[in-house]
């Protein structure tokens, strides 16, 4: 999975497509990813105690990884992810349209 916690991405498919959201949680073993404010869901809670009323909460549910598209920080384009080793053998990903590593 190229997105990871704390990315900018563009929904690119579903009631959302067109939004650009920062990643809240990411699900790598599902291949899914958690958007804030994208994908909400309506939860009907009932109530626990008499004197507190029943509520429908929003929540964010997880959305397929490969239905966003990260966002580059610095040429600010959605872009594919690619991956540079280092000569000491670190990994990177960086833009493949511009070119420079995203953190």
């Amino acid at each position: 999975m190229k997105v990871k916690k704390g990315d900018t991405v563009k929904i690119l498919s579903g009631k959302d497509r067109g939004k650009k959201a920062k990643i809240v949680r990411a699900l790598p073993r599902q291949a899914r990813v958690i958007v804030e404010g994208v994908n909400l869901k309506k939860k009907h809670r009932r109530s626990r105690r008499q004197d507190k009323k029943g509520e429908i909460v929003l929540f964010p549910a997880p959305l397929s990884a490969s239905a966003v598209q990260l966002i580059c920080p610095s040429c600010a384009k959605p872009t594919r992810v690619g991956y540079r080793i280092a000569a000491n053998g670190v990994k990177s990903r960086i833009c493949k349209k511009c070119g420079k590593p995203i953190p």
